[in-house]
């Protein structure tokens, strides 16, 4: 089968689904009204990141059928993102009790982690190691963080989807740089073109925001993504790690200092180093560039000395991360913003 097709009908069936959304949304008045916790400042229709779970899912089911992905990779990726996008979309229509997503999430966590067999070993301090079933505890706690900070950092035009976009184009890149290790680049790829043709929609100034149902679903995907790369190379988990760092530093950064001044960690707020970068700038685009240039211009060249053997993985994730954290500090990450 030439894949080119599938990538090509994947990208036209999310632009379109996108597209139609947007209409539905409109004329159901399923809107994100803007408040004062909010980045944008005009109602938006909400819901778009329906069009990516359901070509991203279909190009799934078609990649596995013609065994470009294996079937164990297929089931996680479909188990885990479909219960992920249920319960957000849910969510986006009907207010549903934490309790109830948490529990959703982390049966998605293990779900994942059980078709995948576990937490591979992984490259610790120059040797391999196999972290047992605490390692498989962290996997699936590190699963359920991951898809709530996308949720956390989708807060303005075009940032997640282009996240997404750069992160898998970076795993790509790190799959073709280690021609010894046979994994395929289709379902990043997929996942980056399911992607992409919401970006369409979405780029500042977007036409429809992602909602819970689309960015819960790229955490998790990503997250699913990463222990599967683990599974081919012991050095890969810190080289996905390194790829996601943009989003994971400066949500984690936000949250430990909301922490520390005794706040509501699960109340929406307006406190992420993006969104008092994106008040600095009085515009949405220059910061979601500066993400997807950060994405390529720094992570990516680490995540390659990481994968290739180069760089010792832990190490390689501590110089790539103590930038992002003294930029987020700098931005005032988990702190008001002034005036």
């Amino acid at each position: 089968m030439n894949l080119f097709w599938l990538m090509a009908g994947v990208l036209a069936l999310s632009a379109l689904g996108t597209g139609l959304v947007r209409r539905y949304a409109i004329a159901r008045s399923v809107l994100d009204i803007p408040n004062h916790r909010s980045s944008h400042s005009v109602p938006t229709p909400r819901g778009g990141g329906v069009a990516i779970v359901l070509s991203f899912l279909a190009g799934t089911l078609v990649l596995a059928a013609v065994h470009r992905i294996s079937s164990e990779l297929a089931i996680a990726l479909v188990g885990a993102g479909a219960t992920v996008a249920v319960i957000g979309f849910i969510d986006d229509h009907r207010h549903l009790p934490a309790l109830w997503r948490l529990f959703a999430h982390f049966a998605a966590g293990a779900w994942a982690l059980v078709w995948l067999g576990g937490l591979p070993p992984v490259a610790v301090a120059g040797a391999v190691r196999d972290l047992g079933y605490p390692g498989d505890v962290l996997v699936v706690i590190g699963l359920v963080w991951l898809l709530n900070l996308y949720n956390f950092m989708d807060g303005i035009d075009g940032i997640a989807a282009v996240e997404a976009v750069t992160v898998c184009l970076g795993a790509i890149v790190l799959y073709a740089a280690s021609p010894g290790i046979a994994i395929g680049w289709y379902a990043p790829a997929l996942l980056a073109v399911a992607t992409g043709g919401f970006l369409v929609w979405n780029f500042p100034p977007a036409r429809i925001f992602m909602g819970d149902a689309g960015s819960g679903f790229l955490g998790v995907i990503l997250g699913v993504l990463a222990l599967d790369a683990a599974n081919h190379s012991a050095r890969w988990l810190w080289s996905w790690l390194i790829l996601l760092g943009a989003f994971v530093v400066d949500a984690t950064v936000t949250l430990l200092f909301r922490i520390h001044r005794g706040e509501k960690i699960y109340e929406a707020h307006r406190h992420h180093a993006y969104q008092h970068a994106a008040h600095r700038f009085r515009s949405h685009r220059p910061v979601t560039l500066a993400v997807g240039a950060i994405n390529v211009c720094w992570l990516l060249p680490m995540a390659l000395l990481v994968g290739t053997g180069r760089l010792d993985g832990a190490l390689g994730l501590m110089i790539a991360y103590v930038p992002m954290v003294l930029l987020a500090v700098g931005l005032g990450a988990g702190r008001p913003r002034r005036g």
